[in-house]
């Protein structure tokens, strides 16, 4: 355990002081078990006392063991404390990543390990880009009446997005699109936005990242930061037959995130925001179905990403870049030429069984035994503020109008949005 969260970055002496503190959670628990029965003895004690008419012994009796419950009752406490921050302690740490997640400690140790762009088949060279594609979306999205930060700022504050006509209307496309596209296999759900503290503990973002999620406190439910959070617990405390595994979900919801770490960091536009729309796939699987699961959203992220004819790549993370309760993640980014970035689009992420401990989610085995815990998979198709970006940049002609996407006309009506 110690060398697999090393991988990670966490530091010996916070396992040692966990291990200290089940220690100590454990000679509570004895210490309260050892003064409950010594209890349960006096009263016997007492019983025999008064049967044999010695009142004085029974009185002396029951006055020791009124003592001794007080003390079992103060053990009993201190067990409580120390097990609470036990829990709080185990909570806080990551996932164990898989044997085949690369070694390092930050982003720059990431591995690209594939790179896409239109004609790459046929053998044409990576993209330059045009002129015309080089203004950022914000400019565009401004200049055609799209995208209206501004107004965004004045209802809600900084980083909330607001969306007009065609603008509004892409966005509603790319949803419909992405949902009918995975209705193949994942049953479409839509989840409440507003969820338990348990919920958002189950996925691993509470405790630790508390301070990005939007909470509300008067009725202690949480806004969404992603539709992996409801989904995980479809089947919270739940027993599960194998045979009807895998499960899977797909779900567009609003996300929101606070961004906490973002001041002055890529706020322009879309870059970065608190609220916006995305398109989850989730699955229930066996361990041996988990391998297959995460391939095929992979696919479908990347499927889409083609059909949309945007320039993207793949990056295998290496530990200490993980999500917390991911043991392997590969992340998809798409190239934004105006804004001359690569943007994170897509995490495509295998939890192993960590998540599903959380939320108690267990299967039967069809051969009998023992109930095991399922694995969760879990990964975006896509995420649409950052898509919508690229797809306006890449799609600016000279004349200053917009060509989408083919595969978008059928929910856009035309593929083209005019200039002004």
């Amino acid at each position: 355990m110690a060398a697999a969260l090393a991988r990670r970055g966490v530091e010996a002496k916070e396992i040692e002081d966990i291990a200290d503190l089940d220690v100590v959670h454990r000679g509570l628990l004895q210490r309260q078990e050892s003064l409950r029965a010594e209890v349960k003895s006096l009263s016997k004690d007492v019983g025999a006392a008064k049967k044999s008419g010695d009142e004085a012994k029974a009185t002396a009796l029951m006055e020791r063991s009124r003592l001794i419950g007080d003390e079992e009752r103060e053990a009993a406490h201190e067990a409580d404390a120390a097990g609470e921050a036990l829990h709080g302690a185990l909570l806080l740490l990551p996932n164990f990543p898989s044997e085949e997640t690369p070694e390092g400690l930050s982003d720059a140790n990431n591995i690209e390990i594939s790179r896409w762009w239109p004609g790459k088949e046929d053998g044409e060279a990576e993209p330059t880009y045009s002129e015309s594609q080089r203004v950022p979306h914000w400019d565009v999205g401004e200049e055609l009446g799209l995208l209206d930060m501004e107004r965004g700022a004045r209802l809600a504050g900084s980083m909330f997005p607001l969306y007009r006509g065609k603008g509004a209307r892409l966005l509603r496309a790319l949803g419909a699109y992405a949902l009918n596209a995975h209705s193949d296999s994942y049953e479409e759900i839509r989840p409440p936005s507003l969820v338990l503290t348990e919920t958002l503990t189950s996925t691993g973002h509470l405790p630790k990242f508390s301070e990005e999620a939007y909470h509300l406190e008067r009725d202690d439910l949480w806004a969404i930061p992603t539709a992996e959070v409801p989904l995980t617990s479809m089947h919270r405390g739940e027993i599960l037959e194998e045979a009807s595994l895998p499960i899977r979900f797909t779900a567009q919801t609003a996300c929101f995130r606070r961004e906490a770490g973002a001041a002055g960091r890529d706020t322009r536009g879309l870059l970065r925001v608190h609220e916006f729309d995305k398109v989850e796939l989730f699955a229930y699987v066996t361990p041996d179905q988990a391998h297959e699961a995460h391939r095929d959203i992979l696919e479908r992220a990347e499927s889409m990403l083609r059909d949309f004819g945007l320039h993207y790549r793949v990056l295998d993370l290496c530990c200490g870049d993980l999500g917390g309760s991911a043991a392997r993640t590969f992340d998809l980014e798409v190239y934004a030429p105006g804004c001359d970035q690569w943007l994170e689009v897509s995490s495509v992420s295998w939890f192993a069984d960590y998540q599903a401990r959380r939320a108690n989610v267990r299967f039967r085995p069809q051969e009998g035994g023992s109930l095991e815990f399922v694995h969760t998979v879990n990964g975006s198709a896509l995420a649409w503020a950052r898509i919508w970006a690229a797809l306006i940049e890449t799609g600016r002609q000279s004349d200053g109008s917009i060509e989408l996407p083919e595969v978008l006309g059928p929910f856009m009506g035309s593929t083209t949005i005019p200039a002004r």
